[in-house]
């Protein structure tokens, strides 16, 4: 995140001062550029033409969590202590508070094709979601993936596996 500022001067009115051509003040989509960069310039615009000035922030950037994560962080909003249930909850405190300020985005799950044990010509697939069936290698981009849970859950830890990438989806 950028340490610069930007600023700009409101009047009572509601509408922003032009500092391109220092006209006056307009409605924010007829001005030409209602920010500056120098802090003084805007205060003296403020001094002399009224307003007050409004500093402009960039949006802090959302925190990447996992499932498990953004759950906790979805449930410390409705704790009474917030900060004491993600203590609770997680050894991230750091990374789920600022997740619980700045908001916070579920990172998308690894998948996998996992090749069958023992022959070279199968991989395994999901039909539905209890049934494992085999494939051959052609038709496997046709056929479901696994997340990491679902390749322990059948027991697939030692299978071969191949990421698969997202423009694989």
């Amino acid at each position: 995140m950028s340490e610069e500022k930007m600023y700009a001067v409101k009047n009572d009115e509601g509408k922003y001062w032009d500092f391109l051509d220092g006209t006056g003040f307009w409605i924010l989509h007829i001005s030409e550029r209602p920010t500056t960069t120098s802090k003084e310039k805007a205060e003296l615009v403020a001094d002399n033409y009224g307003g007050h000035i409004v500093a402009l922030i960039e949006e802090p950037e959302k925190v990447v969590l996992s499932k498990e994560q953004a759950e906790i962080v979805e449930d410390a909003h409705n704790a009474k202590r917030p900060a004491s249930y993600i203590i609770l909850k997680s050894n991230d405190e750091e990374l789920l508070m600022n997740a619980y300020v700045n908001g916070f985005t579920v990172a998308k799950e690894k998948k996998y094709n996992v090749k069958v044990p023992h022959t070279k010509e199968a991989w395994y697939y999901k039909s539905g979601d209890t049934d494992l069936l085999t494939i051959c290698p052609a038709d496997k981009e046709l056929r479901g993936t696994f997340t990491k849970a679902e390749i322990e859950h059948y027991g697939l830890q030692d299978c071969e596996k191949e990421e698969v990438t997202e423009d694989a989806d």
